[in-house]
């Protein structure tokens, strides 16, 4: 067994993604690795997942698991005897956090919402659901396979069965206005979820969306301003139900924050299995990228064939990863830790952060520095300036 020594990424702790790239349909504004397949042998998949959790562990079976998160595609078409498979070899191989958190995305559809009470007996204890919207018009729009109906019944019923329940929606969308948004935010909170994410709809390369776009298909956008007071109302609205905002898109109760995602953002290790997945790995005080092929086909034969689906490893230079952890940690309420920036070999212009101060756009605590909700309007400027 070959385990890493002490190393940065112990500051963020340690994870496993699982991509299951399947899904019903392709939504035009997705660029995630996504494929729609007439049937799946779902014991070849689950014989792939549990080789690639066996190679892994024998690079990182000493370490202290945080969180397990089952993403895609669409995972809710994932058998519950497959999601249990993973889950059994996953104790076997790795030390679990006393609360571990095992979140599994799913789409609010009738039928895999039957799935749910079978989720949470294979040891899922979170959920997070891709609502989207809460008007049909709006889910045609965005090539949702459920209604607003399924969509508000999937999360009263994940409430009931979950610890945890999340719930993703998407705003500005197309001729969309605020008092619309607020009356979806209310409608979904007031059922208790103690998690939500919250996207602006942007136009992706490559989606049916951006060729609408480009051929001025694609009406009825809302404009910066709209799209920004629409993020503001969002802050004001989730804090009346409890939520607080603890990263520029993600909002939640104290405590129930995404493990799983701050692990990215406070820049720890994670492992990524399954096709199309990226992951971080440190070995021998060595920080790597990970990333695997894309096309689920291609991926399957890799594992059966050359008892890996990963491409070759790249090293992540400490340059790179000072990089890495200003973009990410600045997405967060807690800021950027400046002793580990500067322990990276990161370099920061006093007077830049002062100006930024200055200007009501940061805010220093400390050994820490966070944007304020302002600055978080103009984060990607925040950043380029920064780095």
């Amino acid at each position: 067994m070959k385990l890493s020594g002490p190393g940065d990424w112990q500051e963020g702790g340690f994870a496993l993604y699982i991509h299951w790239p399947f899904c019903k349909a392709k939504c035009p504004y997705c660029d995630f690795n996504s494929h729609v397949r007439a049937s799946v042998d779902q014991q070849a998949w689950q014989n792939a997942y549990l080789a690639e959790l066996d190679r892994a562990a024998e690079e990182t079976g000493g370490r202290i698991l945080r969180s397990v998160f089952f993403g895609g595609g669409t995972p809710s078409l994932m058998d519950p005897s497959v999601t249990g498979a993973i889950l059994d070899r996953v104790a076997r191989h790795w030390r679990l956090a006393n609360d571990l958190e095992v979140t599994l995305e799913a789409n609010p559809t009738s039928v895999e919402a039957s799935r749910f009470a079978g989720y949470r007996q294979a040891g899922v204890n979170r959920v997070s659901l891709g609502i989207q919207a809460l008007n049909d018009l709006d889910l045609k729009r965005l090539g949702r396979q459920h209604s607003a109906t399924e969509g508000l019944a999937a999360l009263d019923l994940a409430c009931s069965l979950f610890d945890r329940t999340s719930c993703d929606l998407i705003y500005a969308r197309q001729e969309q206005d605020l008092t619309s948004w607020r009356e979806e935010l209310i409608s979904v909170l007031s059922r208790g979820p103690d998690h939500i994410s919250l996207y602006q709809l942007t136009i992706e390369q490559g989606t049916a969306f951006a060729k609408l776009f480009d051929a001025g298909k694609l009406r009825g956008l809302p404009d910066e301003d709209l799209a920004a007071d629409m993020y503001e109302l969002t802050a004001e609205t989730v804090a009346d139900y409890s939520l607080r905002d603890y990263e520029v898109s993600n909002y939640a109760k104290e405590g129930s924050e995404s493990r799983h995602n701050l692990v990215y953002w406070r820049m720890g290790d994670y492992l990524g299995i399954g096709p199309g997945a990226h992951g971080r790995l440190t070995l021998d005080g060595q920080r790597y990228a990970t990333d695997t092929h894309r096309s689920p086909e291609l991926w399957l034969g890799a594992v059966s064939q050359a008892g890996s689906g990963e491409k070759p490893r790249e090293i992540v230079s400490r340059e790179a990863q000072a990089l890495e952890y200003l973009m990410m940690s600045l997405r967060l309420s807690e800021g950027m830790q400046l002793s580990r920036y500067h322990a990276l070999g990161g370099q920061l212009s006093e007077n830049l952060v002062d100006d930024f101060v200055q200007q009501g756009l940061l805010m220093r605590r400390d050994d820490r520095i966070a944007t304020t909700s302002t600055g978080r309007l103009l984060l990607n400027r925040l950043i380029l300036e920064l780095s």
